[in-house]
């Protein structure tokens, strides 16, 4: 499974990068390929290319802080998730996307 996601949270510092962790060791645990974008304090970093966008099969979205640049997923099959899920529960969320469990 190809994952792309981002990963914002309303102060745009440590939890921003603690959850693009998290779902990344989760990823790695299941087998799957994931680049996840960070929207924090030092901005966008990691950006997501036209590439990554074609190529992927789902994107996980942080939803505690708007997300910047949301057309680029039109189309595209989102799952939304807290930040904080993404730092205390990466491998229930890839483990309920690998069994096609959706969130909202």
């Amino acid at each position: 499974m190809n994952i792309i996601a981002v990963t914002a949270c309303p102060l745009g510092v440590a939890n921003t990068y603690m959850a693009a962790e998290g779902l990344q060791r989760a990823a790695k645990e299941f087998g799957f390929n994931i680049k996840v974008e960070t929207q924090g304090f030092m901005g966008i970093e990691n950006e997501l290319t036209i590439e990554d966008l074609s190529n992927c099969d789902v994107v996980i979205l942080t939803k505690d802080k708007n997300i910047d640049k949301m057309d680029r997923f039109k189309d595209k099959k989102i799952v939304y998730i807290t930040i904080f899920d993404a730092i205390r529960n990466s491998h229930k969320i890839l483990k309920d996307l690998k069994n096609n469990l959706k969130y909202s």
